[in-house]
């Protein structure tokens, strides 16, 4: 299992969470500190799919459409 560092923080916009992967192979998991404990849930969960989809390891993605696409098989807009 990777080291995941989850931190509650502002985000801009309509952004729930942000997943970044870090030099050292651990996932920092960015998510909106206002959003309920539920939704913070959530988002999590949807990150950890992503991180354990090995979906940040896949160069071949051009964009987020895509990554949602092939995650979940829809787009999200």
């Amino acid at each position: 299992m990777e080291d995941v560092f989850v931190h509650l923080v502002p985000l801009p916009g309509k952004v729930k969470e942000c997943v970044t992967q870090n030099a050292d192979g651990s996932y920092s998991v960015f998510i909106r500190n206002d959003l309920s404990i539920f939704e913070q849930r959530e988002v999590y969960l949807h990150a950890l799919r992503h991180i354990h989809n090995g979906d940040f390891e896949d160069r071949d993605c051009k964009n987020v459409q895509e990554l949602e696409r092939n995650a979940h098989g829809k787009i999200i807009r």
